[in-house]
């Protein structure tokens, strides 16, 4: 695993992007996102599990959201490691590793995935899944490093959203499976994920590459944790992407159970939210990197706010069609949100370095530096997030046999989320000019947007 390693790396040197940088950066990213893919969708696994788990399983709906919680709490918390590793192996071989790894939580699945499996057989099992989590803190903090930071948007949104999407496609395949074979077939799913995984490794062994710079700077995940920003941008992730895979994987079990959907009916219709959600986090971060990250993520909680009270209404009306079209909606919001705050974490770093008076390639590696340390924690926080809705659903179900109970309190948070945007990234002027590293006097400074 001594594996590939790039002895220098500068990505805001124009020069070295525009001959040689820009390849490797967009082959790394490219088998970075599969990798990534097939993580979330292990990750996501039982969110689409439990839809082949009829009433001769023995679980009731309480239960089936306690797995799919089990899953979320693992997958956020080992994100902070993960994103120590790829300081510590660097990020091409953690790639291959955690790719790898994947095939543990596949595996007990395809072994324990029948009737008569205890309860806690099944908890086990959901918990090893959260590894696929993992890969996301890793991802973004290895791919963070390769981008300057006028293409961290793009790059960053891409390589997420790609990632997002391994949760849509497994539940589409589990929606042929229970289409074609029936709901008793769940271990057809599995059959198809094992071989994805090995194919997944060893593309990252063969065309990833490790950065020296990167390695050992342990330092850096220490200064973002004492940093209040990393905790503020933190509590905003909660309200992007834990919206988003919270939903994600609660969206069909909510179906099935306020709806009175079958497992079949639930699958084709699961899919459509995450997939939109997934397919426009880029779109966030293009926006963001054109027209500052900050204004774009308080746009998009005021629309999730008005989208919540939406699917509110429909709840309590019981109007299926309508409750469609608010979730789909909180989901491609969602998706947004999760492209524009990721965008703003590199500029807010790159900002305090101007602001403590570094200039040019000192104040670019400052802000690489504590970005790529913060963003484990900011994902960990985030997909903890996903935990408190699925939950919050569980509780609002169990009191109250509907969702609507945890709908009113999700709004309330994204009321907060638009208070702490607009207090602490947009009442002051949120644009610092940062000059190249290699001409401290161009007349026309790129920009880091917050």
């Amino acid at each position: 695993m001594a594996g590939r390693w790039i002895e220098k790396w500068d990505p805001e040197d124009e020069t070295f992007w525009r001959t040689k940088g820009e390849r490797i950066a967009r082959r790394n990213l490219a088998f970075s996102v599969l990798s990534e893919h097939i993580g979330f969708s292990i990750w996501s696994l039982w969110s689409v599990m439990v839809l082949f788990m009829g009433p001769e399983y023995g679980i009731d709906p309480a239960g089936k959201f306690f797995l799919i919680g089990t899953a979320t709490l693992v997958g956020a918390v080992i994100r902070v490691p993960y994103t120590f590793a790829v300081a510590r192996f660097g990020g091409r071989n953690w790639t291959v590793f955690s790719a790898l790894l994947l095939l543990l939580p596949a595996g007990a699945a395809w072994t324990v995935m029948e009737p008569g499996t205890s309860y806690a057989t099944f908890v086990l099992v959901a918990a090893l899944t959260g590894v696929g989590g993992g890969n996301f803190a890793s991802s973004m903090t290895n791919i963070n490093a390769f981008f300057p930071l006028r293409k961290k948007g793009w790059a960053l949104g891409l390589n997420a959203g790609g990632g997002n999407i391994g949760v849509p496609v497994i539940q589409l395949v589990a929606l042929l499976v229970i289409g074609t074979a029936g709901a008793g077939h769940p271990r057809l799913l599995l059959g198809i994920y094992l071989p994805l995984i090995v194919i997944a490794a060893v593309c990252s062994a063969l065309r990833m590459d490790n950065l020296a710079p990167v390695r050992n700077d342990t330092g850096a995940f220490k200064a973002a944790a004492r940093d209040g920003h990393t905790w503020i941008m933190a509590l905003l992730y909660i309200g992007t992407f834990g919206s988003f895979i919270g939903y994600s994987f609660a969206f069909g079990l909510v179906l099935q159970t306020q709806f009175g959907r079958t497992p079949l009916q639930a699958a084709s219709l699961t899919f459509i939210g995450p997939l939109l959600g997934s397919l426009i986090r880029p779109v966030g971060g293009l926006l963001a990197d054109r027209f500052g990250g900050a204004r774009i993520t308080l746009a998009t909680f005021v629309a999730m706010a008005a989208a919540t009270g939406v699917v509110i209404a429909a709840s309590v009306q019981e109007s299926l069609p309508v409750f469609l079209v608010g979730f789909t909606a909180l989901f491609v919001l969602s998706g947004l949100g999760n492209g524009s705050t990721f965008k703003m974490i590199p500029g807010i770093f790159q900002n305090k370095a101007l602001a403590q008076g570094l200039t040019g390639e000192r104040a670019a590696a400052y802000g690489r530096r504590l970005s790529g340390g913060s963003m484990g924690l900011i994902g960990a926080v985030g997909g903890v997030g996903g935990l408190a809705i699925n939950l919050a659903f569980r509780q609002s179900f169990q009191t109250a046999g509907t969702g609507t109970a945890a709908f009113v309190a999700f709004l309330a948070f994204y009321a907060v989320c638009c208070l702490v945007t607009w207090a602490v990234y947009l009442r002051r002027p949120a644009v610092v000019p940062v000059r190249t590293a290699r001409d401290e006097t161009a007349p026309e400074p790129e920009y880091a947007r917050v």
